[in-house]
Parts: structure tokens; sequence; C-alpha cells
């Protein structure tokens, strides 16, 4: 029990030896260089000294405008563009096909007394039914008013023309117009806040996303149907049946902001320092028997 108590109050102090080797040396370095290099990887590329967020709050606005032309039609955003709030999904109609006239009631042939029990109740020929989707403080109105976003001189700009969009999402304009699609507009804002708020740009990324697979038999397109509601003179209610083909617009905002923390960064240099020192013993240890000299300090 004394012999413990002994040991534990006992100071130990390290041993500095002087090794002269080529190959111990050339080990050292190039472990010192690894340790050097994966410092700066850490440190400098991934900059682990600093705390990062990922849970981004944010609202998204969107307004379609412009003017289009419908079977000889003249058309506003009022009548291609659903929903007309403007948030972070919307559809621009590209094709629509029209039922006119529907009277919703029960179809005749729905009473027993209409349906054909053998060839005799119904006439050769005669058709009947089977039964069985961040503004910086220096951009000002005007310049909304004439920007359109560009890679490289208006990344600010959240002006988008639709054909560039499909451009950039690599898809073909004609096919998207005819059968509809889902297109993603991503915007990613990735910010050092070490440094000035105009340095964090946003990066946009567009793609499509309701491609399936090559093996599906499913097709690539968008569509919904809608009706408009009238009333006859006489007051019977018709509807015009409309099947909208569209391109639908999902609009979604990610981010990643760091900023500079003393003291995970003190740790990170701690703890590199220690495994640095850790590691060049194991090694010095176990080619200790390679030094042809040595000396004691």
């Amino acid at each position: 029990m004394w012999n413990c108590v002994t040991e534990f109050f006992t100071y130990d102090t390290t041993k500095s030896v002087v090794v002269k080797s080529w190959t111990i040396g050339i080990i050292n370095r190039i472990v010192q260089l690894l340790i050097i290099s994966y410092f700066g990887w850490v440190f400098l590329y991934e900059k682990a000294y600093q705390e990062r967020d990922t849970a981004i709050e944010s609202s998204v606005m969107t307004k379609v405008r412009g003017f289009g032309e419908h079977q000889h039609k003249i058309m506003d955003v009022a009548d291609y563009v659903t929903p007309t709030h403007g948030g972070s999904e919307f559809c621009i109609i590209t094709k629509l096909i029209t039922t006119e006239k529907q009277v919703q009631g029960k179809c005749p042939e729905s009473e027993s007394k209409f349906k054909c029990e053998h060839n005799d109740n119904c006439t050769k020929l005669m058709s009947r039914p089977a039964l069985n989707g961040n503004f910086l403080p220096t951009i000002n109105s005007s310049y909304v008013k004439k920007c359109n976003f560009d890679f490289e001189k208006n990344t600010y700009c959240p002006i988008f023309k639709v054909g560039d969009v499909v451009r950039l999402a690599h898809q073909n304009f004609t096919t998207l117009v005819n059968k509809g699609g889902v297109i993603g507009i991503k915007i990613s804002w990735v910010c050092d806040l070490d440094k000035s708020e105009d340095e964090c740009e946003p990066a946009y990324f567009f793609t499509r996303l309701d491609i399936t697979s090559e093996k599906s038999s499913v097709l690539s397109s968008y569509s919904f149907r809608f009706a408009k509601y009238f009333k006859m003179a006489d007051g019977t209610e018709y509807r015009t049946l409309l099947k909208a083909y569209a391109i639908r617009f999902n609009v979604i905002v990610t981010g990643n902001a760091g900023k500079s923390r003393m003291i995970p960064a003190l740790f990170y240099m701690v703890l590199l320092i220690f495994v640095g020192a850790v590691l060049w013993d194991k090694i010095l240890l176990n080619f200790l028997k390679l030094a042809k000299k040595s000396e004691e300090v």
C-alpha cells in the first residue's frame, strides 16, 4: 500500500536522446511534413477552427412576368401561372386540352333499365360506354428591373428566363413544353462569417426532379386538371374542363455558415501537437536500434 502511495507522488522527467541516423532523420522530417500538411488542410481548407451551422431559416417569394399566346389568345400570368400567391413552388402552364360544356349529373346508362341485357336491346354500331409544384443593401429597384441572372456578372440577380433555367438543367425545351416536368432550382449559401457579407454569394444549381429510370414504364411528365364553371340562361350549371401540362418549379434553399471560435481552434492545435509527438516517439523507439551513435543529454 505504501509503495503505491510513493509511486503516485513520484515525478518523472523525460529522457532526451540525440539519434544520428539518416534513416530516422528522413522519417522524422516526413512525419513533420505530414503533420504540417494535415494542419494546413484541416485549418486552412476545411476551416476546422470554425463552428458551422446548416439549419438555415429562409422564406422564398417568387413572381412570374410576361405574356404568352395559346390558340390565338393572348394570356398573362393570371392565366398560365398557378398558384398565383408566389411561394417556393409554382407552375407555368405550357399546354391546355379543353373540354367544353360539361354538365355534371348522372349518366343515363347508370340506371339498370338502360343497360343492354342482350344484343336485341342495343342498336348495332351505336356508341355506348363500357359498363365495367436575399438581397444585398446595394441592390436597388432599378437594378432588379433591368438585370438578368448570370453566373459571372449578376450572381445576385434573382431574375431568370424560363428558357435559361431549362437549358441549365440540360433539358429539351420543346419536349418539356409538350409533356410538362418538374425543375428544381437549388440556392446554396456557403458563407464564411469571418469575412464581409458582400463575399457571401449564392450558388445556383438546376436539375430535373421527375426523371424516372430507363427501365420504368412511367413517363417523365407533369399535368393536372382544373375546371371553370358557368351558368346557362335557365340556371343550369356547366363547366369547361382543362387538362394542363406545365413546368413546375421547386425552389430549394440550403445553407452552411461558419464563424471562428478560439476554444475549438486551440483544442485542435494542442491535440495535433500531442498526437504528432506520441507518433514520433513510437517510431523512434522502434527504429532506435538502427542508430549508430547516440548521446544522452
